[in-house]
């Protein structure tokens, strides 16, 4: 038996933290003055510049030449030869197993570290992540660490305070002028040079030897390995070794040796409020608070080196495939508009979506599609391709801007056939979830993976969202990897998050064909199907913004 309900408000927890990089400025009651600014300022174009730092001298370096000369350079090329040829993988799903991976990672490299976030955030897992680094830069190993500037925090700046060690090396990309980080100086930066500073770099990538590489979706910060109480966000990491991995590194050093990628010492050499900050600390890496009461056996694994230690020992067994490096050029802007040549990697994850036959699933925490991908998914259904979709609910939403973009869509794709799935803020069951009963009981859950399934054949996975910012403001990276084990397995944690009690499944009401206002969600709470009338939302105020925001024109800057 169903219960339907009409009171969609629910258990309000803590609400999901606001972005607080571009999509700030269109998010809250306190963002709405600048949001209609930026819509004047979009609409007149903003004013361009070069970044600052701009011509501070730089020196151009590349991937490590004989990365065959490290053990487990050595170990994977022999394995990779073993296997035809082919690139292993494995898809780390648990959020605390992606910090343990880079942090083991890190510790592990004999001759270069490679690292590339759009989110490097100072807080527990990002300052003991910094201090792993600087031990490796102690024993010698060349470090290179590109970022974003777009979404930096107080805090964060103590990875730029590495920069004072000879064998470490930080950039920014395309960085703010103001190095502080009051909002609204901030925000009247990002209005003057909007054209700039609305291009970001979203890519997440680290190479250890030019041998093994962990590239996905997720950042560096608490939230992203799932440990904060506050916040935790669903995503995966997929470890690569092999003929790949030199791919990737070469998507690195573009990156690395671009005209957006400043120095930090050209950074903070800008002024009093851009000092460097005092050199961070060596903690113990065994003080971990957050990962060690977030309910996985940390201490245990962080003693034994899972899981790299089970992958170098093969106790955790890779997948050998064929793979394909998808990834945007730095310039990818100049790309867009025709007036530079380079790599776009939105078309080759178009075209396997377009050669699916039976079913494609889709794992995007932000849903704003361009008309181009609203026909995709149209001719997709029209040739009897089922087609299913998880996303962020309402509730769960950390981008209230970016949900008021996807209400555009959802009831006339409904109606096409595609089918939404939108996860619940506190999820039934942990299964598929990456995460602890401990950590989901504060309902403060959201999902930031992205991920497609072709026919349960081959796999996307990286940084894109299906969103017009990964189409056309952010450049991306990921992977397109050609094996149906691997894709059985995302498939299967797909059908976990799915579940009535982890998610709603969005439809029309009967007799209600194609009104957005007459959509019902349903779920399966405390051992039975509840169906709600109105969208579910932690408060009657988060709906009213999100209803005002769908009233404005942002879907291009979304």
């Amino acid at each position: 038996m169903t219960t339907r309900r009409s009171n969609a408000f629910r258990r309000p927890g803590a609400p999901p933290p606001r972005e607080t990089g571009v999509r700030a400025y269109l998010d809250g009651v306190d963002a709405w003055l600048p949001s209609l600014a930026v819509l004047i300022l979009v609409s007149v174009g903003g004013c361009a510049s070069l970044p600052p730092g701009s011509s501070y001298p730089r020196v151009h370096s590349v991937a490590l030449s004989e990365p065959e000369l490290t053990r487990f350079g050595r170990q994977f090329a022999d394995d990779s030869r073993a296997n035809g040829g082919k690139s292993g993988f494995r898809i780390i799903n648990v959020g605390v197993d992606g910090f343990l991976m880079r942090l083991e990672m890190i510790d592990a490299a004999e001759r270069t570290l490679d690292l590339q976030y759009y989110i490097f955030r100072g807080d527990e897992s990002g300052r003991l992540l910094t201090d792993a680094l600087l031990r490796a830069a102690d024993r010698g190993v060349r470090v290179r660490v590109l970022v974003d500037d777009g979404e930096t925090v107080a805090g964060d700046e103590q990875l730029l305070a590495l920069s004072g060690h000879a064998a470490i090396e930080i950039r920014v990309f395309n960085p703010w002028a103001y190095r502080g980080h009051s909002r609204v100086i901030r925000g009247a930066e990002f209005l003057l040079r909007h054209s700039r500073l609305d291009y970001r770099m979203h890519n997440k990538l680290l190479v250890a030897d030019n041998s093994a590489a962990l590239t996905g979706g997720r950042n560096v910060g608490d939230q992203y390995f799932q440990i904060d109480p506050a916040s935790q966000f669903a995503d995966d990491d997929v470890f690569a070794s092999g003929p790949i991995t030199q791919q990737l590194s070469a998507k690195f050093d573009d990156f690395w040796n671009s005209s957006l990628a400043i120095p930090a010492e050209a950074l903070v050499q800008r002024g009093s409020s851009a000092s460097a900050p005092s050199p961070p600390r060596r903690p113990s890496t065994a003080r971990a608070p957050k990962a060690a009461a977030a309910g996985f056996n940390y201490r245990e694994k962080l003693a034994t080196g899972e899981p790299f230690a089970g992958i170098l020992a093969g106790r955790l067994p890779l997948i050998w495939a064929k793979a394909q490096v998808v990834c945007d050029s730095p310039d990818k802007k100049q790309v867009v508009a025709g007036a530079r040549r380079g790599s776009l990697m939105y078309k080759p994850v178009a075209d396997a979506a377009m050669q699916v036959r039976s079913e494609l699933l889709m794992v995007t925490p932000y849903f704003i599609p361009t008309q181009e991908e609203v026909s995709l998914l149209e001719a997709r259904r029209g040739q009897g391709v089922r087609v299913r979709v998880l996303t962020n609910s309402l509730e769960s939403a950390p981008d209230l801007s970016a949900h008021s973009g996807y209400v555009h869509y959802r009831a006339s794709l409904l109606q096409d056939g595609v089918e939404f799935h939108e996860v619940r803020s506190s999820p039934g069951n942990t299964r598929g979830s990456g995460q602890s009963a401990r950590l989901s009981r504060y309902g403060n859950y959201a999902l930031h993976a992205k991920l497609f399934v072709f026919d349960r054949e081959k796999l996307f996975i990286g940084s894109m969202n299906f969103d017009r910012r990964s189409r056309r403001l952010n450049t991306e990276i990921g992977l397109i990897i050609d094996d149906a084990d691997l894709s059985q397995q995302m498939a299967a944690r797909f059908e976990a998050m799915t579940q009535a009690e982890n998610s709603y499944s969005v439809a029309f009401r009967p007799g209600a064909a194609h009104e957005s206002s007459r959509l019902v969600w349903r779920t399966y709470e405390e051992g039975k199907s509840v169906e709600y009338d109105s969208e579910p939302a932690r408060s009657a105020w988060q709906k009213f913004k999100v209803r005002f925001l769908a009233l404005l024109p942002l879907d291009s800057e979304l």
